[in-house]
């Protein structure tokens, strides 16, 4: 087994409350006559205290140093690249490669002319370079298969509720015959004024084929962020998830799916 990814959730932003509101925020340009440009470029910076994806710790609890760079379109058409540093490839999947964390999304998003209705498909790539998962590592060697992933995803915006849908191509994350595997992710952006956002969230991953199923797992969050102007958000957010103990423990008995309480500083420009 291994852990469930950075969406964009990682998204970023997508999705993943603990994550997902400190994935890429991108900021269009706009020219000085008020006319909209042809194509925006937006980049980030930012640090966790705990990296947290699907509620899933990848950096066993100790802090993240992450950054991105976004390219939008004005038909639509989007694509970027997300980094950060990870622990849970060596600890987890008991490689001795594979520290970082590198995505690569592109996609097009959407809006209905009758409702107030955004979507957004795409796909994601999850890219842990290097990475020897079950080479050479505390599990013996074949245990796991490569931990590089691709998904592809759905999202439907209602007013200030989105639902999005993750399914991976092949294996997922070293999970062998995995493909298949799903996370269904329901969120809403709550304004409270005064600048200040609060973001509940649920979500749901299964792993296909994993014994017991244990794999499975339904995550929860609570995320309130404050733009600070400038580009400069803070965000703190509580996380919770009913994951195995059994299958979520990495090779130093950490239990990786424990509740936290994470703390975050993003600067987009």
């Amino acid at each position: 087994m291994a852990l469930p990814f950075s969406t964009i959730s990682r998204q970023r932003l997508t999705g993943l409350a603990s994550a997902s509101l400190l994935l890429w925020l991108a900021h269009p340009a706009v020219h000085a006559e008020g006319v909209e440009p042809d194509y925006s470029v937006s980049y980030n910076i930012g640090v966790l205290s705990d990296y947290r994806v699907r509620g899933i710790a990848q950096t066993s609890f100790k802090p993240a140093l992450q950054g991105g760079v976004d390219f939008a379109h004005k038909s639509g058409f989007y694509a970027g690249v997300f980094g950060s540093n990870v622990k849970w490839v060596k600890e987890f999947n008991g490689a001795t490669q594979g520290s970082a964390e590198v995505d690569l999304y592109g996609g097009y998003r959407g809006a209905t002319d009758d409702l107030p209705l955004t979507y957004d498909v795409g796909l994601i790539t999850y890219q842990y370079p290097g990475n020897n998962s079950g080479v050479g590592g505390v599990l013996p060697a074949g245990t796991f298969a490569n931990a590089n992933t691709v998904e592809v995803y759905a999202a439907a915006t209602y007013k200030i509720y989105t639902l999005k849908v993750n399914r991976s191509t092949g294996n997922f994350l070293g999970n062998l015959n995995s493909s298949g595997s799903l996370y269904i992710d329901l969120s809403a952006a709550v304004d409270l004024g005064d600048s200040l956002t609060l973001t509940p969230h649920v979500g749901r991953q299964t792993i296909p084929n994993q014994a017991g199923d244990l794999g499975n797992y339904t995550d929860l969050a609570l995320t309130l962020a404050k733009d600070f102007g400038n580009g400069l958000v803070a965000t703190a957010a509580a996380t919770h998830t009913n994951g195995s103990r059994v299958f979520y423990t990495d090779t130093n008995g950490r239990f990786l799916a424990k509740d936290a309480l994470v703390l975050g500083l993003k600067y987009n420009f």
